[in-house]
């Protein structure tokens, strides 16, 4: 039986004020956020300009509750559905372009990778279902985590490897907490 995993949002949009606002929709969904990362600009590609604006900034969640790892096409339809539906009413939508405010991309930590779900297919994405795949992003080796070679550059910073180092030392404890509680 696989371990469960630890789960974790990633976000990026150019309106700050909507990683609270969707932050909070995400807790009632899947719980309490145990530990959150600062922003980091998202500035490492122009490919989201047209849909979401300049100034990208990026902010990483992680969720105290574990995850059954084939559960990550599932959240992965909900975030989706997150994205394409303002949450806020005061949120005036582009109806000419249907542009989304925010990114919301699911993904989890086991003790060896992180894993991030996504829509698009490429060489390095292994189909899960209803159109969603999943690519290892990060490998736990010699005790840190380590870029693929296809790993997107916001994921390389030192920054983001520090956060979820310490993401997946959490991790690690609620595993040894949870094999104490079943013992």
């Amino acid at each position: 039986m696989l371990k469960p995993a630890k789960f974790i949002i990633s976000m990026f949009t150019s309106d700050k004020f909507l990683f609270s606002l969707y932050k909070e929709e995400l807790v009632k969904r899947f719980g309490e956020v145990d530990i959150e990362s600062n922003t980091q600009p998202f500035n490492f590609t122009d490919y989201y300009e047209e849909e979401f604006g300049e100034n990208l900034t990026q902010k990483l969640f992680s969720f105290s509750t574990l995850i059954r790892q084939d559960e990550l096409a599932e959240i992965k339809i909900i975030t989706n559905d997150l994205e394409n539906n303002n949450i806020d009413k005061n949120i005036k939508k582009n109806t000419t372009h249907h542009k989304r405010k925010i990114n919301i991309d699911p993904g989890y930590i086991t003790l060896d990778k992180y894993i991030l779900a996504s829509t698009k297919k490429g060489p390095s994405r292994i189909y899960l279902n209803q159109g969603i795949y999943a690519e290892i992003t990060l490998r736990f080796i010699n005790k840190s985590f380590v870029p693929c070679e296809y790993t997107y550059p916001n994921y390389k910073t030192k920054e983001y490897i520090n956060f979820l180092n310490s993401v997946r030392l959490k991790y690690k404890l609620q595993l040894r907490e949870n094999s104490n509680v079943d013992k």
